[in-house]
């Protein structure tokens, strides 16, 4: 008799679902899968990647390029993210979305939003971004599959890492007064913000973007997610909540 297949998927958890928004959250660049016209084989290039509020990934391609024109012939596609580090690349956490592409017309509120979130995260980005070319796409995720390492995979369905409701909204509305704000008086709270929460090193970090679930740090040679505490379920628990970290992580530090 042969044995029943051992299912290598795990349960989807708490853990699974913070890694993947960890990674999608993180990532400054990723590995694009499209269909190509015509032959319909696979075709796979590197993108710079940044998220809107709700998770969902966001591009700025050329219409020039191969994969741009694939994109717009068939929007299914594929975002892998997730950086190799030391030793073996394939026992680093990873992630695989399964997306449709959507072009975002030029000048609309949503095209507005990913333009600045994209360029908050891409500043170098502003060399070619108004060029006639190039235009941004949402990425829209539909499922997504996690390696966590070896051994350690999951099948995550679009409401495990996307985030709904109406504090999306709400901060598309308010985020960058609150970034502004921060970048400007408070670069000493997001240093804090980056070591004891983020267990991060170096100085002259900056926030690039806040979300219902944490915020995204950027220096100039890396990035650093940071999630909330507790998920914001109002606009209004922002501020409160970066002034609780920010006293937290100033006790930790003057314990030591």
């Amino acid at each position: 008799m042969t044995e029943p297949k051992k299912d290598v998927v795990r349960e989807t958890d708490a853990e699974a679902v913070r890694l993947a928004k960890a990674l999608i959250r993180g990532a400054r660049f990723g590995a694009l899968a499209v269909i190509e016209p015509g032959t319909g084989a696979p075709l796979a290039s590197r993108v710079g990647v940044a998220t809107d509020i709700d998770g969902a990934p966001l591009i700025l391609i050329s219409m020039l390029s191969a994969h741009t024109g694939a994109l717009v012939a068939d929007p299914r596609c594929s975002l892998l993210l997730g950086e190799p580090g030391k030793g073996d690349p394939l026992a680093h956490p990873r992630i695989s979305l399964a997306c449709r592409a959507l072009r975002l017309e030029r000048g609309s509120a949503d095209q507005i939003r990913a333009e600045r979130r994209y360029l908050n995260r891409n500043p170098k980005a502003n060399l070619y971004a108004g060029l006639g070319d190039f235009s941004f796409f949402r990425l829209e995720p539909e499922r997504a599959s996690l390696n966590g390492g070896f051994g350690k995979a999951y099948l995550l369905d679009r409401d495990d890492f996307i985030t709904g409701g109406a504090i999306v909204e709400e901060l598309a509305g308010s985020e960058q007064s609150a970034l502004d704000h921060m970048n400007a008086d408070h670069r000493d709270a997001l240093s804090i913000y980056a070591r004891h929460f983020g267990r991060a090193e170096g100085d002259g970090w900056i926030a690039t973007g806040f979300d219902a679930d944490g915020m995204d740090l950027a220096a100039p040679d890396a990035t650093c997610r940071i999630f909330f505490p507790q998920p914001l379920q109002t606009v209004r628990e922002l501020r409160s909540v970066l002034v609780e970290m920010a006293k937290t992580g100033r006790a930790a530090e003057q314990g030591r």
